[in-house]
């Protein structure tokens, strides 16, 4: 275990191919979820990565966690709090410094997992911060360039891969969403692939051994 309590609650999962640095994959979450959810990924992925889940840091009634809120009940119809979602992109990145250096972590090769609000996240770190991050898988998530840093387009981009997907009949984040990510990720002159599954807001297994053949080449 980590030597000191790090900053936000996660699960882990030791690298069991033993390198001086391993490489890790961070797993964020989806809105009222927690830290067990993808971590339940973790037994199939590739053995060399250390796997670290978060628990997302804003508590939901009656229970799970958020890492921004969404108002249900705005007369605009629904709408989510940018401010604490740009907190918790910072939240983030300190973490992944934190625990780099409490379980001697390779930061040359950081992957991020997202599903829906953790996929916003993961985006909105990436983009932002793209010399701290490899890889990206995004789940049934969409980019929000507003709360990405203001000078995101100026950033050096050769090292960052995507892997996006999305459910052509997600009820939850339209796909329509989604599909935006492959123009923009091609104007900033990131790697990526895109792909749509005949699923809802969810990860089907064709999806899931498709990231993770993806990944296996990226790490």
């Amino acid at each position: 275990m980590a030597p000191t309590p790090l900053s936000l609650e996660h699960l882990i999962r030791p690298a069991s191919v033993q390198k001086n640095k391993a490489p890790v994959l961070f797993m964020l979450h989806g809105y009222g979820s927690n830290e067990e959810d993808l971590f339940s990924f973790a037994s199939e992925l590739p053995e060399e990565l250390f796997i670290i889940s978060i628990r997302a840091p804003y508590n939901l009634e009656p229970y799970g966690h958020a890492w921004y809120a969404i108002n249900f009940d705005a007369e605009q119809g629904k709408w989510s709090d940018d401010s604490q979602a740009i907190e918790s992109r910072e939240k983030i990145i300190q973490f992944i410094d934190e625990a780099c250096n409490a379980y001697n972590l390779d930061t040359e090769n950081v992957t991020l997992l997202g599903f829906s609000q953790g996929t916003i996240l993961s985006y909105a770190v990436a983009l932002s911060y793209p010399e701290k991050i490899k890889n990206v898988i995004a789940l049934s998530g969409y980019i929000n360039e507003k709360i990405l840093i203001e000078s995101f387009k100026n950033k050096d981009y050769s090292k960052l891969n995507f892997y996006c997907s999305h459910g052509q009949v997600d009820a939850v984040i339209p796909i329509e969403w989604a599909q935006r990510a492959p123009e923009f990720l091609k104007a900033l002159g990131i790697s990526h692939k895109f792909e749509e599954f005949p699923v809802g807001h969810g990860v089907a297994p064709q999806n899931f051994y498709s990231f993770k053949d993806w990944l296996s080449t990226k790490i």
